[in-house]
């Protein structure tokens, strides 16, 4: 479909209605669950844990992403500890502040027995927002992109890499939203320092654009001197079609 009209981003007036306040993200990283029960798990955090998460004022939205064979066999990147990944849960907020009542709220489902399953963990990653970038194709504006349905994304944890916006023209790429990495909170253990974090919101299937993206971050890399440990296809999860996209 070809969405018509001035794209957001060149509308100042749309601009001062508005922009995100959803500054500062929590990543959780996960293995496939070791007896295959991903479906299981995923119908599980999509009908009871994550829309629990929605009575916290500050969460803004939440995205989770699972890989695929498919999917990994077309990873430009998959290093040390995040070759592991295959789950992806992110949870968008207004800031770091947040954190205390997402705590607080986890601990009581778990004693209520509100936690009869889990993934291995991989460890946390919390960030804030450092830049963002709407492709003309895709209308909306930049601040609304996690809120657009997409087919996949694309995601890149890199170090000394330069900023992502220069892939915004990778066909299927819809609009970017990048993090720089800081150090969880006290309750969670993880430090993402000098980490980029970067969403590429796609509008074409994951597949289909991870071989155009794997030659343009080869290319990137090698200009700026960055390396990743992680840039791969995910694709996010279909309500009630909780075994379509599995490890």
């Amino acid at each position: 479909m070809e969405l018509q009209g001035t794209p957001s981003d060149r509308l100042p007036g749309v601009a001062a209605t508005g922009a995100t306040s959803a500054r500062y993200a929590f990543m959780s990283l996960s293995a496939r669950h070791p007896q295959g029960c991903d479906a299981d798990y995923i119908a599980w955090h999509s009908l009871d844990h994550r829309p629990e998460q929605y009575r916290l004022p500050g969460l803004r939205n939440a995205i989770r992403l699972v890989s695929t064979p498919e999917a990994r066999a077309l990873r430009a990147a998959s290093v040390g500890g995040h070759d592991s990944v295959d789950h992806v849960m992110t949870y968008m907020f207004t800031e770091a502040g947040d954190i205390a009542g997402f705590k607080m709220l986890g601990d009581e489902l778990g004693a209520a027995g509100r936690m009869p399953i889990r993934l291995p963990s991989l460890g946390y990653m919390t960030a804030d927002l450092a830049g963002m970038i709407a492709a003309d194709h895709a209308v909306i504006g930049r601040d609304v992109l996690p809120w657009r349905p997409f087919q996949g994304v694309y995601l890149l944890i890199e170090e000394g890499a330069g900023s992502p916006a220069g892939l915004i023209d990778v066909p299927g790429v819809a609009g970017i939203w990048w993090y720089q990495g800081n150090r969880a909170p006290a309750q969670f253990s993880g430090d993402a320092t000098g980490r980029q974090i970067s969403f590429c919101f796609l509008d074409s299937d994951p597949l289909a654009v991870a071989s155009a993206m794997t030659e343009r971050l080869e290319r990137r890399w090698r200009q700026d001197g960055g390396r990743a440990s992680l840039a791969a296809p995910f694709y996010p999860v279909i309500p009630w079609e909780w075994e379509r996209y599995l490890p």
